[in-house]
């Protein structure tokens, strides 16, 4: 059946599974399975140990995963994060679908996870094709504006090229920095990639980079929580679940 969405939005349990008394249970299972992790347990048998205990479903063991870490991930990442006043003037490489469709949950309601490192993360996947929808394009203009206020001279934005319609977004997404360009309201050069491996791309990156993606997050140099900081700012009304204990302010709030 083909995917007639035309919003990200939100998944039709999480109202459920996502409600306000099931988020100690989920913060309690953030915390044991990320005690797992920096005791050396693999992730699959950490995640059932604990799914198993709380008797969680598969999409809140799926936000489990996303939000939690080990305490030598959760300290390197602090390690390599930096603010935006810190990377001003500086190049920025970007993890495409991972940013732009935390930006699109953001803007039609859907979930967004505060984790354990203080990114935000969706619960949406793209399952290897890409479908453009009502808010891709003010997602784009709302990531635009907050990269060109930080005074980046260089964006590169790397895009999957095994998931379908990476070519289209790339089409689009010309378009519309063309047009802001055009009326001189964006400065920075632009690049967009379809490449295959972004991670790869990011991770090699001497610059700074904006990705929630935990493998990354591991081993790159220098990375700034765009999602945090821009949602946090700029999409007011946001559904957010923070999974972190104690809860906190993230970037951005």
């Amino acid at each position: 059946m083909p995917d007639r969405r035309k919003h990200r939005g939100k998944h039709p349990a999480d109202e459920v599974l996502f409600a306000e008394d099931q988020v100690a249970p989920l913060r309690t299972s953030v915390v044991e399975y990320s005690w797992l992790l920096t005791r050396g347990y693999a992730e699959g048998s950490a995640l059932k140990l604990v799914g198993d205990r709380y008797n969680l479903t598969s999409r809140q063991r799926l936000a489990i995963m996303r939000s939690a870490c080990s305490d030598q991930s959760l300290k390197r990442r602090s390690v390599a994060k930096v603010t935006p006043d810190q990377c001003r003037g500086t190049s920025i490489g970007i993890d495409g679908y991972n940013l732009l469709i935390t930006v699109e949950s953001a803007l039609s309601g859907g979930l967004v996870l505060v984790g354990r490192d203080g990114c935000y993360r969706d619960l949406a996947s793209v399952h290897g094709t890409y479908r453009k929808v009502e808010e891709t394009v003010p997602a784009l203009d709302m990531i635009i504006d907050y990269l060109d206020a930080l005074d980046f001279p260089r964006v590169d934005w790397y895009l999957d090229r095994p998931v379908s319609n990476s070519a289209r977004l790339k089409t689009l997404m010309a378009g519309v920095l063309e047009d802001r360009t055009a009326r001189a309201t964006s400065r920075a050069t632009w690049n967009i990639e379809l490449v295959g491996s972004p991670d790869r791309m990011l991770v090699d990156s001497a610059g700074v980079i904006a990705t929630s993606d935990s493998a990354v997050l591991d081993r790159c140099s220098t990375w700034l929580n765009v999602a945090a900081e821009l949602i946090g700012t700029r999409i007011p009304g946001t559904w957010k679940v923070d999974l972190r204990t104690p809860p906190g302010p993230a970037d951005g709030d």
